[in-house]
């Protein structure tokens, strides 16, 4: 399992050009693409496309070819195989027919964002998120309670509505760390909070192009808490009476409705006021 650069091509281990060249075949997500990494490095290799259309044969001809003997290299488009790209199922199925799985590790979205960010560990990695708004929504609510970072991979044409959701499940005062296209010559590494990313999003359209990587901090204390402490069909109701009434009615009425604690709610309802803010 071979990683590879996820932009500069300088970023590719002596490792990896060693083993590239010593393999019998390498086994690519495209093969144009990793045909001209191989050539501006000078390696001349038999390649084969293995993407998520055909994992699940071509794991079984790659455990073939490792049972004749050969060595197999299997790389993505860029970064490592079986993060947010294919290669799992590659893994899965060697392993199952007794054959060693070896890491060639290298350059890391994952890894590059979270060493600028200033943000410490613990820290949960999402990958992408559903591409439609529903499902996304309801895929951040699973991380709401999560009391640590969270690292997403984005693409250019959902990012404004990943952050607008972002902000609205899990609350505008939160940070956000956005990455855009890493190690390229566009990068750029933009810290705001969470309810303020919409806005300097808009602010330039070249904002929106790229690759993104975003980490979100941890929910302040005092909100995890009081999202521990307000059940999710109270945080709806509330939600609800937010957006009708100011925040001290909407508090008051919701603890009445539901029975939840008012300073638990108090708390989760000045989180949503600065999402929407």
């Amino acid at each position: 399992m071979v990683a590879t650069p996820i932009g500069n091509l300088a970023d590719i281990t002596l490792r990896a050009l060693q083993v590239l060249r010593a393999v019998a075949v390498v086994c690519a997500e495209d093969t144009r693409t990793t045909a001209n990494l191989l050539r501006h490095h000078g390696i001349d290799a038999r390649l084969k496309a293995v993407h998520a259309h055909n994992e699940a044969r071509a794991a079984r001809e790659i455990t073939d070819l490792l049972a004749e003997g050969r060595d197999v290299a299997l790389v993505t488009d860029a970064g490592t195989p079986g993060i947010s790209d294919p290669g799992a199922a590659v893994v899965a199925a060697v392993r199952a027919a007794g054959f060693e799985t070896v890491p060639v590790p290298g350059a890391s979205a994952l890894g590059a964002i979270l060493s600028v960010s200033g943000l410490r560990g613990p820290f949960a990695f999402a990958g992408f998120l559903p591409a439609r708004g529903a499902a996304r929504r309801a895929a951040l609510a699973a991380w709401r309670d999560f009391p640590h970072a969270l690292v997403i991979y984005e693409a250019p044409h959902r990012i404004a509505g990943c952050v607008a959701d972002l902000a609205d499940v899990l609350g505008g005062a939160r940070r956000i760390v956005i990455g855009r296209e890493l190690t390229k010559r566009f990068e750029s590494v933009h810290e705001c909070a969470l309810g303020e990313a919409a806005a300097w999003l808009e602010a330039d359209p070249d904002r929106t192009r790229g690759e993104f990587v975003l980490v979100v901090s941890a929910p302040p204390p005092a909100a995890a808490a009081a999202q521990k402490a307000v059940p999710a069909e109270a945080r709806r109701i509330l939600a609800a009476l937010l957006a009708e009434l100011p925040v001290k009615s909407a508090v008051q009425l919701a603890a009445e409705i539901t029975g939840a604690p008012r300073n638990a709610l108090y708390a989760v309802a000045l989180e949503e006021r600065g999402a929407r803010s």
